[in-house]
């Protein structure tokens, strides 16, 4: 059946994919319309699949999303076993971020590369890169080997994410578009959930290292499934596939995001943030950021991606938009779980709790999708949205060691809807906004924010947590007798909690609690930031056909 996608192609040329015969609704519009105008490369049209056929390829690609957002989420209810059993809790930070970082690192290469290689060989690429670093995470027994398999992970969840959300594009027009990438959210979202809760029942009844050994034979069945339907054909070149490809670019952008995220996250956590290692990988961050840059914009005959694109208002904001509600988010998930396991629960009932976000993500997804497709708008919606997840956040700062279950639940349900209608509104704003030629790129690019978003996020997180940890602990116990050593063991490992001597158990729980609503008070200020610059979107025309006309 996938076949009969691949034979439904007509190679016609989309010079003005967004200009009709008729008028533009609005200055904006008209603006949108000037953008695309300028796009003047042939691209293979599909015609739009039928459902079933549609259905069997986006499964495929749905089930590897699913599994590497559980693998995204499974950590957070797992780095307090994990880091008692390196003795390190400041290994949190790098458990995330070594995901992130590799996230960020391979994902805006994803959208040109299977421009050039094909979707289909991306995908088995990603699936057979996740489920080895899974394999390696399982088998760890040293700190670096599981940090490794975290990065190898995440260079294969990259782009199990972003190549399904770039399949979905290829197949479905914009005007619809909005529903199945809500599905597809669901899926991811779902996924999310399921981590949490998983990977929480997997370390009580059988350890931590099982929750990473359990996701690899799924990624051989979505290995399976890729290879059987995604069959999406790929823009011919006279040029050969190697000579396509912008290694130079692909190695400045790799290079300005690993050394960005390595010094961010290693300061204030690893070294002291006047430490040389700080010193030097920002700057160098920065120097390669310019190079890469200039290349782009000069060299590349193929750019990873089109500086000029990406400068859009549209999707420059929607970027912006992702980078902080992500930062945000992803705070969010990792500390929940800690403020629940201060509160007394075991690592299964912490991750339970963390089931409403991904209700509310299902929620988010479907509605905005389905609200876009009734009224071809997005702009209010995105307001709207933004209030949400904005409210989400206030009351997730005004959580506090008596806090009702049912407020947790409705906040982070809100989260979740906020968050995953945002994804869902400008994926579609990204897309709309470009020529079609364009959209793998920007989409591409728009996980790079994401993934950077994650990481930055998490280290900001950790930062601040850690910093007000130690000082809310020696203001609570430091004056008592052994509170040196106490405190010590309390930064690496939360189990200490349960057994403390009589009369301190309260204080500690309070020290932490301060500590965690620290963290919840930055992001609230950081969702405020994201709010504001989502309102700098244009409104773009849906199209109701893939032709977009």
């Amino acid at each position: 059946m996938a076949d009969n996608i691949t034979n439904r192609v007509q190679n016609s040329t989309e010079r003005d994919p967004l200009l009709g015969d008729r008028k533009p609704r609005n200055d904006e519009e008209a603006h949108s319309n000037a953008d695309h105008s300028n796009s003047d490369e042939a691209e293979p049209l599909i015609k739009e699949p039928t459902t079933s056929e549609l259905v069997l390829v986006l499964c495929g690609t749905w089930l590897g999303s699913f599994l590497a957002a559980m693998d995204s989420t499974i950590i957070a209810t797992l780095t307090a076993p994990i880091s008692a059993s390196f003795d390190s809790l400041s290994l949190v930070s790098w458990l995330a971020s070594s995901y992130f970082i590799a996230n960020a690192a391979l994902q805006p290469l994803s959208g040109r590369l299977t421009d050039i290689v094909s979707r289909k060989w991306g995908l088995i690429f990603s699936n057979v890169t996740f489920a080895a670093g899974n394999l390696i995470c399982g088998l760890a027994q040293r700190e670096w080997v599981m940090i490794f398999g975290r990065v190898v992970a995440g260079c294969g969840g990259g782009g199990l994410t972003a190549i399904s959300t770039f399949v979905g594009s290829d197949l479905v027009p914009l005007r619809r578009r909005g529903v199945w990438q809500g599905v597809g959210n669901v899926c991811f979202g779902l996924g999310a959930g399921l981590g949490a809760v998983l990977g929480g029942w997997i370390n009580d009844v059988w350890g931590w290292r099982k929750a990473f050994l359990i996701l690899v034979p799924f990624t051989v069945l979505s290995c399976i499934l890729v290879t059987c339907f995604v069959n999406i054909p790929v823009k011919q070149s006279e040029r050969s596939a190697w000579k396509r490809i912008d290694f130079l670019g692909a190695f400045g952008l790799i290079t300005t995001l690993v050394l960005l995220l390595i010094g961010l996250n290693s300061g204030g956590t690893i070294v002291p943030w006047n430490h040389p290692l700080i010193y030097t990988t920002l700057p160098l961050s920065a120097v390669s950021l310019f190079a890469f840059i200039y290349v782009e914009n000069t060299h590349a005959l193929e750019p990873i991606i089109p500086i000029k694109v990406v400068a859009n208002r549209t999707v420059l904001a929607a970027c912006f938009t992702n980078w902080f509600l992500t930062m945000s988010i992803f705070s969010v998930l990792y500390f929940a779980p800690i403020y629940f396991q201060i509160k007394g629960l075991s690592t299964t009932q912490a991750g339970i709790r963390l089931v409403p976000q991904s209700l509310g993500a299902a929620v988010g997804s479907i509605s905005t999708g389905l609200i876009m497709r009734w009224t071809g708008r997005y702009y209010y919606l995105t307001a709207a949205i933004m209030l949400i997840f904005i409210v989400a956040n206030v009351l997730v700062a005004s959580f506090n060691l008596d806090t009702p279950l049912w407020v947790t639940i409705v906040a982070l349900g809100m989260t979740g809807i906020g968050y995953a209608g945002m994804l869902t509104v400008t994926l579609i704003a990204f897309i709309s906004a470009v020529a079609h030629e364009h959209q793998a790129v920007v989409t591409s690019a728009s996980y790079a924010f994401r993934s950077t978003g994650s990481a930055i996020g998490i280290t900001i997180a950790s930062a601040v947590f850690q910093n007000l940890v130690s000082r809310n602990l020696q203001t609570a116990i430091g004056d008592r007798q052994g509170a040196a050593d106490v405190i010590r063991r309390l930064k690496d490992n939360l189990e200490v909690i349960k057994h403390l001597p009589e009369g301190w158990k309260g204080d500690v729980q309070q020290a932490y609690m301060d500590s965690v609503r620290g963290v919840f008070l930055t992001t609230l200020g950081i969702s405020v930031v994201g709010a504001a610059v989502s309102l700098l979107m244009r409104e773009h025309t849906l199209y109701a056909t893939l032709s977009r006309k």
